[in-house]
């Protein structure tokens, strides 16, 4: 990537009054000659200037880089995708790369990037362009990113983000990465002056003097500190973070857009051991950092924060536990209500006595080939969760229909999980209806239009079940009775659940080695299900929406290899 050259920068803070908290960090108000930085071409060191420090409740630099990073952009992070989008604009920003060059080496890096390692950012500022354009900070987390981000806003450059890890820009974005080899040396490309030198100097001393950990600990050391000795643990996420998705036990909260406000919560001796936590690193850092350059000498930050805690299988407070929610919610399924089931017949009846708001799941190609039900909404299923204004209050009459009747059963049990109390499937979908002698209107229906406000849901729920019906195949994964029949006789036979009322099965409609289980006698029978999650097991039910409701649960206790026979 070619940058041309760019004009002097008089890189300044007129701002008179600099916490001596800050300034703390350089021992004293004075320059220690010992720890100026290195100066190289292009960086000019000016004369220092007199600056009355005065206590305050804060450091104003402080104060303007917190408001600099609101909520509202993130606080400072961009995601590979939104990166991408950038740069498939034609307009891309400056790629900074501040890893090792040792780690370009083996992990790649991205094309257009330019490599300056953390430790020497600072001593190569004429390497970077202007204050005023588009910086994007990558390492191998979010967390030396934050480090950087922090340095270079409170030095003056007011549009800096920090993207993380260079492998999720990959997994996530395709952005492209180039590897078996390093990217050209940086060019200079500007002529930044530095006149508050103490500034400097403290920033330049942090990150020049960062121990191999970069301040990070790794949630395996944590894990096994907790429970040998005593640490201050921050959790600087959102409160609405740590409701959905809970919180390290003993943890502290501080929001980090309220850390300047709540310094009175921080441990009074400056050596306390303390571990800084948020979602995934990005926070965590620049707190880590902030605590640092306030005297906390053992501050440290959680590496991959809460969300590489969990994936590690460490326990998390106040966590939902979705799995358990779900197995209580399939226990409680009503058969006498047919598991949240409704007729053709009933429902044409209960039409007939009050409104009931149906909603098609169908596609849109489907409802317009066939047809709908007279009064209907369509919301494709893979959309639903994103429309909850589209639907009525949570506890007024709601029958979900598709065809056969799956994705309806899902839609309907993924509502009732979210609170809305009257919800029902059309059993057998809208060919249950045709087949009862009740008409169809053509094409589509009148699109759907806000009806409520946002409703509060529970996020994690919410997340977890539109991710769910988001990704779920269009067949549902089905297969016929002639592939069933051909798998048992290859030897291959899988695990046949038959949620039917055994009654009911007809003479020969058995086969033989199946399990005859309810849907609602799942939960308290998982040792009848097969140790491994990537077993095939196939769901035989009557119209469908039990089946659907037991290949959803089984799903979501790790089973990938589900599949439903339908009926004939």
């Amino acid at each position: 990537m070619a940058w041309e050259m760019k004009s002097s920068l008089h890189i300044t803070f007129s701002l008179p009054l600099i916490l001596s908290i800050l300034l703390g960090a350089c021992a004293s108000s004075s320059v220690d000659e010992g720890f100026l930085p290195t100066e190289t071409p292009g960086i000019e060191i000016s004369n220092p200037v007199e600056i009355s420090v005065v206590t305050t409740d804060f450091p104003p630099l402080l104060v303007d880089f917190w408001k600099s990073i609101p909520a509202n952009s993130n606080f400072g992070l961009v995601s590979a995708p939104s990166l991408s989008k950038e740069l498939a604009a034609g307009n891309p920003p400056f790629l900074l790369d501040v890893r090792e060059q040792a780690e370009l080496k083996s992990d790649g890096y991205l094309d257009g990037a330019v490599n300056i390692p953390l430790r020497t950012l600072l001593k190569n500022l004429d390497k970077l362009p202007d204050p005023e354009d588009r910086i994007v900070i990558y390492c191998g987390s979010e967390h030396r990113g934050g480090f950087a981000l922090m340095a270079l806003k409170m030095l003056g450059y007011v549009n800096v983000r920090n993207m993380g890890d260079c492998r999720t820009a990959q997994e996530d974005a395709k952005l492209p990465i180039i590897t078996g080899g390093m990217p050209e040396a940086p060019e200079v490309i500007s002529a930044p002056t530095i006149v508050d030198r103490d500034l400097f100097n403290a920033l330049d001393d942090f990150l020049s003097n960062l121990p191999e950990d970069y301040l990070a600990i790794e949630p395996k050391a944590l894990a096994s500190e907790l429970i040998n000795g005593s640490i201050f643990l921050l959790d600087v996420r959102m409160e609405a973070e740590r409701e959905a998705n809970g919180f390290i036990d003993g943890s502290v909260s501080i929001p980090f857009p309220e850390f300047l406000r709540k310094l009175d919560q921080l441990p009074s001796e400056k050596d306390v051991r303390i571990v800084v936590y948020g979602a995934s690193g990005h926070r965590s850092s620049i707190v880590t950092m902030t605590l640092r350059l306030l005297g906390y000498s053992s501050a440290f930050n959680l590496s991959g924060g809460l969300n590489e805690w969990r994936a590690e299988g460490n326990e998390v407070t106040g966590l939902e536990d979705w799995e358990a929610v779900l197995s209580q919610f399939i226990i409680d399924l009503p058969s006498e209500q047919g598991y949240y089931s409704i007729t053709a017949e009933n429902l044409e009846a209960a039409r007939a006595e009050a409104p009931v708001y149906l909603l098609d799941v169908r596609k849109p190609d489907e409802v317009a080939s066939t047809g709908h039900i007279k009064g209907a909404v369509n919301i494709p299923i893979p959309d639903l969760l994103d429309n909850l204004d589209k639907l009525p209050a949570r506890d007024q009459r709601i029958v979900v229909y598709c065809e056969p009747c799956y994705s309806g059963a899902m839609g309907a049990i993924a509502l009732r999980s979210l609170g809305y109390t009257n919800v029902l499937n059309l059993d057998g979908g809208i060919g249950s209806w045709i087949k009862a002698g009740y008409s169809l209107e053509p094409g589509l229906p009148t699109p759907a239009r806000i009806l409520t406000p946002e409703p509060e849901v529970d996020e994690t729920r919410l997340t977890l079940l539109d991710d769910y019906l988001t990704a779920m195949s269009e067949d549902v994964s089905t297969l016929t009775t002639g592939e069933l029949q051909a798998m048992i006789e290859s030897g291959e036979a899988p695990l046949i659940l038959d949620v039917r009322d055994e009654s009911n099965i007809p003479v020969g409609g058995a086969f033989e080695g199946a399990i005859y289980m309810p849907v609602n006698e799942i939960p308290n029978n998982l040792k009848s299900l097969p140790a491994d999650p990537s077993s095939p097991i196939v769901i035989i039910c009557g119209r469908g929406h039990c089946g659907a409701i037991a290949k959803m649960y089984l799903n979501f206790l790790g089973y990938i290899d589900v599949k439903i026979l339908p009926e004939d």
